[in-house]
């Protein structure tokens, strides 16, 4: 166990059956596998790290997410390669995802950050990025 490493995130979502969809198969490619299930959440682990999806409470759906307001502007996963990159866009749109910053794509972070940049289902936005 290496100290200040990162043990994992818990994620409050709109609709979860949308979420586990959404998440399921990227955390996968991602090398995540199935971690916990329970009626209202469900959980994907790589090494010592795992990510918690929770359906909101009916009476907190009032007031949708949006990464501009204080707290999480956005997540980012390392991936193996750029080659893991493209997959991934090209698995993102056939699935009708729409990928961000699509005029500077896949180099919208800088110059040298070979990157994604997409929305899940509760417009949190996801980076993949390149080594």
């Amino acid at each position: 166990m290496t100290k200040g490493l990162l043990h994992h995130l818990e994620l409050y979502v709109s609709d979860l059956n949308k979420s586990i969809e959404f998440w399921g198969w990227l955390l996968e490619e991602l090398g995540y596998k199935t971690y916990q299930k329970w009626d209202s959440g469900q959980s994907w682990k790589l090494a010592d790290t795992y990510i918690v999806f929770v359906q909101t409470e009916q009476r907190f759906l009032d007031i949708p997410y949006h990464r501009s307001r204080v707290g999480l502007n956005h997540l980012a996963f390392q991936a193996e390669s750029h080659e893991q990159v493209d997959d991934i866009t090209n698995k993102l749109k056939n699935n009708n995802n729409t990928i961000l910053y699509p005029k500077q794509h896949p180099y919208a972070g800088g110059h040298n950050h070979y990157a994604v940049y997409f929305e899940d289902p509760d417009c949190i936005k996801v980076e993949i990025v390149a080594p």
